[in-house]
């Protein structure tokens, strides 16, 4: 079996890390950037960080700051003509994986616009150029876009997720500086770090995880773990957000190249038809799911609990797969993210057509426990 890795060419850590962005720009020639960002963080000052980083340097560019929390297929419409229009030969991202989710479908059909309907790029696309170039800056830890070759547009038509897979998508540069993460909110710290958890868990699990993605997933589980209380509940302290930055990075760089599982494949739909939140949905069914894998997944049970600090001399693999599983449950309360559908406004009623969703989803086939409709109905009436 023939393994494939890729990561970003470059990238760039720690706080201040955006003022290493006029060298990248100078280095590498570029003339004027489409900046894609959304509006929130346009009006509470985060985008100027990196703005006034650009202007302070003489770099041109201009704005399209209409992403939504959950981009869709005509949002990244607008993005390509207002790239077009900019006469952009770059473009910096700004915010997390919405702004970069956005930027991809952008970047990949200004370079390949027989994509330009945008629903053909579903699955794995057969695009051949690379993006635009993108500069990456997230603002929040969690989905590391920054350095995936994912990224997921709702199709309006079907209200349905798309899951783009695309070694052409990866941003150029990523540049995580823990500074722009400082003022996002409790809820939201505590949401994007249980996605970040989930990366670091399914992508460990997942069928096709291999001794390199391994090795990546443990060291995000063991930092994630550490740092995620501090991030949540001391905001402005370096350590706990640049832990966090640091950690979800290398998350994503693993699950990007195996996959993720039924965690993922259960979030999508509930984005795609209530909108909730990538970060929220997923922390929501964390705990459940992990419940679920165990009979699959009990060695890599055994690695969690080593890795988060609860494995005990004399355990046995179901002992430590219960005891991993509890460490995350505890971390989920500690953090504030243990939810029911029914707090999002989701009925009973609903179940059907999320499973329905859920079950033909890209990421479900990685699970490394067989699943079918049925596993997810009972999964969602778990956490209804």
């Amino acid at each position: 079996m023939v393994n494939r890795f890729i990561l970003n060419e470059v990238s760039y850590f720690g706080p201040g890390a955006r003022k290493e962005l006029p060298g990248v720009v100078a280095r590498l020639g570029y003339k004027k950037a489409l900046v894609v960002t959304d509006k929130g963080l346009m009006k509470f000052g985060v985008a100027k960080m990196v703005l006034d980083v650009m202007d302070e340097a003489g770099i041109a560019y201009e704005i399209f700051d209409d992403v939504k929390p959950n981009p869709t297929v005509s949002n990244v419409k607008a993005g390509i003509e207002a790239c077009k229009k900019a006469e952009a030969d770059f473009i910096v991202a700004i915010g997390g994986g919405s702004s970069m989710d956005t930027a991809k479908g952008i970047g990949i059909v200004v370079n390949n616009p027989e994509f330009s309907d945008i629903v053909s790029l579903e699955g794995v696309a057969d695009t051949k150029k690379k993006s635009l170039p993108i500069i990456a800056l997230p603002t929040t830890a969690g989905t590391a876009a920054e350095t995936t070759i994912n990224y997921v547009i709702i199709d309006e038509s079907r209200q349905a997720k798309m899951v783009c897979v695309d070694p052409n998508d990866i941003p150029a540069v990523a540049i995580i500086d823990a500074e722009l993460m400082y003022s996002l909110p409790k809820s939201l710290t505590a949401a994007t770090g249980m996605d970040a958890m989930t990366h670091a868990i399914e992508g460990l699990i997942t069928k096709a995880a291999w001794e390199m993605s391994d090795m990546f997933e443990l060291k995000a589980i063991e930092m994630i773990y550490k740092y995620l209380p501090m991030a949540v509940n001391d905001p402005t302290n370096p350590e706990g957000r640049n832990g966090m930055a640091v950690a979800q990075y290398i998350a994503g760089m693993a699950f990007s190249n195996v996959g993720l599982g039924v965690d993922h494949g259960m979030a999508h739909p509930l984005s795609a038809l209530f909108d909730v939140p990538h970060g929220v949905a997923c922390a929501m069914l964390l705990p459940t799911v992990m419940r679920f894998n165990v009979p699959a997944a009990l060695d890599k049970y055994t690695d969690i609990a080593k890795a988060v600090g609860v494995w005990r001399d004399g355990m046995t693999k179901e002992e430590a797969a219960d005891a991993a599983c509890k460490a995350i449950e505890d971390l989920s309360a500690q953090v504030g993210t243990n939810k029911h559908l029914t707090d999002l406004g989701i009925k009973e009623s609903d179940i059907a057509a999320l499973a329905e969703q859920a079950i033909h989803d890209v990421c479900t086939p990685g699970n490394p426990r067989e699943v079918t409709k049925e596993d997810i109905v009972n999964l969602y009436h778990k956490i209804l």
